[in-house]
């Protein structure tokens, strides 16, 4: 079936990286940076240049497309959903992506910073990659195969299905989302705009993986108000918020609770960022939990730790805040078993293992299900992600391009 397929998921790759698409999670704007439309603009006009009837994006950033049926069944509109920007955690700037055919086993050094060396011992999914193509950065960057691999597989499904027309399939939707990765890609979405009856993220990693569950997540503000006095006058005045700040952190567990020390089902809160001067100052934590109990629980636990340090140290005083970011998808997805079960079957026609996972973070998945559009996350086959040693395979992009045609299929087939 797709022996002769000239696939072009890698060449679509490498192109889309080249696009600083880095998101900015201090920024108020929507999207939170305007270099994201540049690669929404260049996705439009691809889908419209490979004769997609119905493409469009907006002032947000967000890409609409619309692949018409070519069944007369009633099949239920399924859609495929990537994000376009890359982390903020390791630069997106001037990347230069490498492929590196024939992998042989040895150890990568990425040629523009020399210290960054891709070896099979750190990274042992490398070795099932033997023989095969990968695709580095140059390292100084990221690759942003997060989440632009999941542009170029959707891209690449598409671009078959337009040139393989007997493939019977109903209605698909495109969706390419801005700042996905500040917790923002679902803001300013239309689902009525959209039209879709149930999703698909390609947002994963290992090739066969399947991910129908999430952490649920809230972050934290603690805010400090210290006692400003002139140093050269303050004994028994001044009260520092820094040096209470550094005291809540110093205070955290060091053996738990931290995500240098869970795995599994294990959650975390974790301190992400410190700012502010000796008066005031505030430090922003992510929760993380699989379960909800939990989570509340998390945030209990970091309220009396922080009120127990400030307390030592009157007349301070300090704010708490907690705000939902997103659910795990699962008490979603879990109403709606098909939508599982048929990504697994496609999978499965792949010839690939299934490896059904839960995800220790989020995905746009995770609120596009909870508002209303049921949202299961496929794989990618993205590797070390966020960092300057990301990597992917070639073949595991042509599984994952295969594994969505199978889908298509698949839904008409049940209809």
């Amino acid at each position: 079936m797709f022996t002769e397929y000239p696939y072009t998921v890698a060449d679509r790759l490498m192109r889309y990286v080249q696009i600083d698409t880095q998101s900015n999670p201090l920024a108020t704007t929507y999207p939170t940076t305007e270099k994201q439309k540049n690669l929404s603009r260049l996705l439009v006009q691809e889908l419209l240049q490979m004769g997609v009837p119905d493409v469009q994006t907006d002032p947000f950033g967000y890409v609409y497309a619309t692949l018409p049926a070519n069944t007369e069944k009633k099949v239920p509109v399924i859609c495929f959903c990537s994000h376009v920007d890359t982390a903020p955690d390791c630069s997106g700037t001037h990347v230069k992506p490498l492929l590196h055919k024939d992998y042989d086993g040895s150890d990568i050094v990425l040629p523009d910073d020399p210290s960054q060396v891709l070896r099979i011992q750190d990274y042992p999914y490398l070795r099932g990659h033997i023989g095969q193509s990968i695709i580095t950065a140059s390292g100084t960057t990221l690759l942003g195969a997060d989440d632009k691999a999941g542009l170029a597989i959707i891209m690449d499904m598409v671009h078959y299905l337009l040139h393989h027309p007997h493939i019977k399939h109903g209605e698909v939707k495109i969706l390419f989302t801005p700042d996905e990765e500040v917790g923002r890609g679902t803001d300013k979405l239309d689902l009525q705009k959209l039209g879709a009856d149930f999703g698909y993220t390609l947002d994963g990693g290992e090739a066969g993986s399947l991910e129908d569950e999430t952490f649920s997540a809230n972050a934290a503000t603690i805010t400090i108000h210290g006692v400003i006095a002139h140093p050269g006058y303050a004994k028994n005045k001044l009260v520092n918020a820094l040096k209470i700040a550094g005291e809540i952190l110093q205070s955290l567990p060091a053996d738990r609770l931290s995500p240098e020390t869970t795995e599994g089902r294990e959650g975390f809160v974790h301190p992400v960022r410190v700012e502010g001067i000796a008066e005031k100052a505030t430090i922003n934590f992510i929760i993380r939990s699989f379960e909800e109990s939990a989570l509340h629980e998390q945030a209990r636990f970091l309220l009396e730790l922080a009120e127990g340090v400030v307390g030592k140290h009157p007349p301070a005083t300090m704010e708490f805040t907690v705000q939902e970011q997103y659910r795990n998808m699962k008490l979603v997805l879990d109403r709606y078993p098909q939508v599982t079960a048929y990504a697994e079957e496609a999978i499965r026609r792949t010839g690939l293992a299934l490896k059904k996972e839960s995800i220790r973070g989020g995905t746009d998945g995770s609120r596009l299900s909870y508002l209303g559009l049921p949202c299961p996350n496929l794989f990618t086959g993205m590797q070390a992600i966020h960092s300057k040693l990301e990597w992917v395979g070639v073949e595991d992009m042509k599984k994952a391009v295969e594994t969505l045609v199978h889908l298509v299929m698949i839904w008409e087939e049940r209809s």
